[in-house]
């Protein structure tokens, strides 16, 4: 009887684990990243194309978990999940930093409109408050770009990593545009702000061309970067530029979405002491 007993319990126990519901930690960061973006009051003005795909990918996911698909499978759809999440983010940080420029400006009419109405009563006194104001908003406007760069950095297992869209070059160019100064400013800056900190500048493309010719191409948008940080004051030792071609899409480049999302340059950030996470290459880690 005895016996009987605990193997009836045995059976109770294995019958428990393979049922407990299956976890998956990629997945997990997938769903709280788009849980954090669909709560953003911007979201559906600037990012609604992005909310639906990462909903899709991740439902792709989690239904590739129940059905105990491979966890290689299972990775895939999660990232893909996680990356559609933060191109949306981008955008949406990008649409609140217009609004902190629109209320900037804002603020910088009414202080020259204070500084003459002083002026009739003393010039002196107006040109020194204009000095002060223009200062309190260069330092106004530095801190909104530091937290603009944290926004757009996100955590990732090769450590944080910042994407710079396509929308820098025109197309089939390494040519840096003029739009770009402000991303590269705000990058440049951050990285003059922490010292110890290195880059590596990883280009990619989308899967139009010859192999040759999309690594060619990534690896001059990757250079082109490294070296507009460099003349903007960061040391050439700690900015690293490597090409990877259309080796690592983050989404399908069967529709013209999917091939502008493909063609990025990531900027992968080292830790405080200018050291990588093991395997923080994409072209030295699977997908």
């Amino acid at each position: 009887m005895n016996k009987l007993i605990i193997s009836a319990g045995l059976a109770a126990l294995v019958a428990a684990c393979a049922s407990a519901p299956q976890r998956n930690d990629q997945l997990e960061q997938a769903r709280a990243e788009l849980q954090t973006l669909s709560a953003d009051p911007l979201v559906q003005q600037a990012a609604s194309a992005d909310v639906d795909a990462a909903r899709a990918s991740l439902q792709q996911a989690e239904t590739a978990l129940q059905q105990k698909k491979p966890p290689e499978t299972v990775n895939h759809l999660a990232y893909l999940a996680l990356r559609h999440a933060q191109a949306g983010e981008a955008r949406v940080a990008e649409a609140h930093a217009r609004q902190e420029v629109a209320r900037g400006e804002q603020d910088r009419n009414r202080v020259m409109l204070e500084a003459r109405e002083r002026e009739a009563q003393n010039a002196k006194s107006e040109a020194e408050t204009a000095k002060n104001t223009a200062q309190a908003t260069q330092s106004e406007l530095a801190s909104a770009r530091q937290e603009l760069l944290a926004l757009q950095a996100k955590q990732t297992d090769r450590g944080p990593v910042m994407t710079l869209s396509d929308v820098l070059f025109d197309t089939g160019q390494a040519t840096l545009k003029p739009g770009a100064d402000r991303d590269l400013d705000r990058l440049a800056q951050a990285l003059k702000d922490n010292a110890n900190t290195r880059v590596m500048i990883e280009g990619h493309t989308d899967s139009v061309g010859s192999d040759s010719y999309n690594e060619e191409l990534s690896r001059r948008r990757a250079q082109a970067v490294a070296d507009a940080l460099h003349s903007r004051g960061v040391t050439a030792e700690r900015l690293e530029a490597k090409g990877l071609g259309k080796s690592y899409p983050v989404a399908s480049n069967a529709s013209s979405a999917g091939r502008q999302q493909n063609r990025r340059v990531e900027i992968v950030f080292s830790d405080d002491a200018g050291r990588f996470a093991q395997g923080g290459s994409q072209g030295s880690s699977s997908r």
